[in-house]
């Protein structure tokens, strides 16, 4: 089991998107909450689970689509630590700045 730990950039983006969801989506308030959450669970057991993306400021990070939801879980491991770095909507043209996250190691 690996410890999953979110960077402070991601608090940030999980609260605003979470704000965002329970406002703008009432069918489904809970829907992006649980899904991050069950998403963490899987982190926990499988830390690779993600596809590895290239990235030239952080190296072996990888990434998981929440479906639902459509949002991208982007993380790095090391050893039996998680880091999340960001949450980022799929529907975007880029991916989040990821120069100015700050974490530690990865393997």
């Amino acid at each position: 089991m690996a410890t999953v730990v979110t960077a402070p950039e991601a608090d940030r983006q999980l609260e605003a998107i979470d704000d965002w969801w329970r406002f703008n989506r009432q069918a489904a308030p809970n829907l992006f909450f649980e899904e991050f959450r069950a998403a963490v669970a899987s982190l926990d057991a499988m830390p690779r689970l993600g596809r590895r993306i290239a990235h030239p400021d952080v190296p072996f990070l990888r990434r998981t689509l929440l479906r639902a939801t459509r949002y991208q879980v982007y993380y790095v491991t090391d050893g039996d630590m998680v880091m999340i770095l960001a949450v980022w909507s799929a529907v975007r043209g880029a991916g989040p700045d990821l120069g100015q996250v700050t974490f530690h190691g990865a393997a």
